[in-house]
């Protein structure tokens, strides 16, 4: 019989019985491989950088509704809004695009004047990030040991006041002031950020409450010492300490041109670096991402997870404390000392935010404390049009957003990642 006259059964049958060479895919459960490149764009859409840009975008459309809903002018214009619809989205379009201008000019590029004159407000931009990713750099490392450092704040308190205490009472010379005081009031800090690692690694103790409750503790601990010689300024009656001396203060990177940005960024430039390379080519760093991935499978592997938490803690609170010195000594903080309304409650907390928009990736951290810096800048100029709370309203969209990462991909019709790796079999895939 010849093989055109066996029935179709039997062909399937005989088919089934032919033995498969080693690595072939039955031809049952061969589908079309789409393209590396499609591949290699779905992942991308679908990945953590492009969720963070539209998490922004959509922040910025809301504020956009936020802008135009409490304007008065649109208010106005919105009582005939049946009557004339294109008088309210024409003078809400006007105000929108007004008050985003007025950002844009405010913390990235200027509107007036020369170009030195222009670039005034990025300099404003670069020293507000400067804290901003040191501190957001703090969380982020903590984040990924899998540990929830909210204390950034109680830290960067106790890290001022050891700075502060050496700048006035043991005043060194020089530039040895100012890296004295770098180098105590980071100490401050990784102490601080070290009781938590202790708690934490010898009782179990979570890392939440009690950083929430040594920021109170450092909080009212400045307070009381702004009442004591040790850190009130003489013959004042106020809770307050005296200015930085000269010695202490960071410099000026373009002293020449009236730009704000000061040494500490370029400080701030290094360590990310050095925080980069601590995570991703130190052996300290794989023990890092192996127990903040799972803490049972690293313990099983030999690492010893108490220890890996309390230097977690010790380097992030050193991070933090190196925000709140370079923050008090910078030029622009220095004159006013320290007080009970010490900025530290928001840069603590905005740290969280820029933790998280980075994705706790030393760049992602980078780039996000630029955006803020740019938008904390910019806001001073957009309080003409909107009131500059609105700032704050956008900050909390994005952290909204980039804490639900499906909520994004939802809104934009994204792929979700599967881990595509660009080498991959051409042939044929096994579908499940």
């Amino acid at each position: 019989m010849n093989a055109d006259q066996i029935p179709p059964q039997d062909q399937k049958s005989k088919a089934k019985k032919e033995p498969l060479e080693p690595g072939q895919v039955p031809a049952q459960q061969q589908t079309e491989q789409p393209s590396r490149w499609v591949l290699a764009l779905k992942e991308i859409a679908g990945g953590n950088a492009v969720i963070s840009v539209l998490a922004v975008f959509v922040a910025l459309v809301v504020g956009a509704v936020f802008i135009a809903i409490f304007n008065e002018q649109v208010q106005e214009k919105a009582g005939y809004f049946f009557s004339r619809p294109g008088d309210t989205l024409g003078t809400a379009w006007h105000v929108i695009v007004q008050a985003y201008s007025a950002l844009f000019s405010g913390g990235v590029f200027g509107n007036d004047g020369d170009l030195i004159e222009r670039l005034a407000p990025f300099s404003e931009a670069l020293f507000n990030a400067t804290s901003l990713i040191a501190s957001g750099l703090a969380v982020a490392l903590a984040f990924r040991v899998g540990l929830f450092n909210i204390g950034a704040r109680g830290q960067i308190i106790v890290a001022v006041i050891f700075s502060g205490f050496l700048s006035f009472h043991l005043p060194l010379p020089g530039p040895l002031a100012l890296v004295g005081a770098i180098v105590v009031g980071v100490i401050g800090g990784a102490l601080w950020g070290g009781i938590v690692g202790i708690l934490r690694a010898r009782t179990g103790a979570h890392e939440v409450i009690t950083t929430i409750m040594l920021n109170y503790v450092a909080l009212n601990l400045l307070i009381f010492l702004l009442k004591t010689p040790a850190l009130q300024q003489a013959g004042q009656v106020n809770p307050k300490s005296p200015p930085i001396p000269v010695d202490a203060r960071i410099p000026t990177l373009f002293p020449g041109l009236g730009w704000q940005v000061d040494v500490g960024f370029l400080i701030v430039v290094a360590v990310t670096f050095g925080v980069w390379w601590l995570l991703n080519r130190s052996a300290l760093g794989f023990q890092f991402r192996a127990v903040g991935e799972n803490p049972h499978a690293a313990r099983t592997a030999g690492i010893d997870v108490k220890n890996v938490y309390l230097y977690a803690m010790l380097i992030s609170g050193g991070l933090a404390g190196l925000a709140g010195v370079l923050f008090l000594h910078s030029p622009t903080q220095a004159g006013n000392g320290l007080s009970p309304t010490f900025d530290a409650a928001r840069l603590g907390f905005d740290a969280i935010t820029v933790a998280l928009l980075g994705r706790s990736r030393p760049l992602g951290v980078f780039l996000a404390g630029l955006l803020f810096g740019a938008l904390r800048a910019g806001s001073f100029d957009m309080r003409i049009f909107v009131s500059i709370d609105l700032v704050g309203v956008i900050q909390s969209v994005i952290v909204l957003l980039i804490a639900a990462p499906p909520l994004v991909r939802m809104l934009f019709r994204l792929p979700t990642p599967t881990g595509f790796r660009w080498r991959i079999n051409r042939k044929a895939v096994v579908t499940k």
